[in-house]
């Protein structure tokens, strides 16, 4: 059962529109404890579906699985997560939610830096030489 399949059936009187089932690791997801009136992901393994084109439009015909594969903060200092869709590759930002798994979401922010795209030893490499250079008045550096 999908979050659309749960959407037409609170039309039709069924299941609530604020539950799904996360297509990703079955878990039962409730929008309560979301801290939002919108839950867009899984609180558990924070994967989504792509449903939107627009936040909150349903006009998205993919319905690919959206993983979540980074995170940023906002100018006002609230986190977003990054998702891109498995079936069509396209990405989409959404807030964290007040009930999200911190481990994942701290282990998906330090990705980056447990994988530079970079040898580490360069960084080493690099600020040894940097040690050895001194920078003079007339804005030449000169070697130690």
């Amino acid at each position: 059962m999908d979050r659309f399949q749960n959407k037409k059936e609170e039309k039709s009187g069924g299941v609530s529109e604020s539950c799904f089932v996360c297509q990703v690791c079955g878990a039962l997801v409730v929008c309560q404890n979301a801290g939002s009136r919108h839950r867009n992901h899984c609180p558990f393994c924070l994967s989504s579906v792509h449903l939107d084109h627009v936040p909150g439009d349903r006009a998205s015909c993919c319905g690919g699985i959206m993983d979540p594969v980074g995170v940023w903060v906002r100018k006002n200092g609230e986190w977003a997560l990054i998702h891109r869709c498995r079936k069509c590759g396209v990405f989409h930002s959404n807030r964290i939610a007040a009930d999200d798994n911190p481990l994942l979401l701290m282990s998906i922010a330090a990705k980056p830096l447990a994988s530079p795209p970079f040898p580490l030893d360069r960084l080493t490499r690099q600020m040894s030489l940097e040690k050895t250079v001194v920078p003079t008045e007339s804005g030449q550096d000169k070697k130690k």
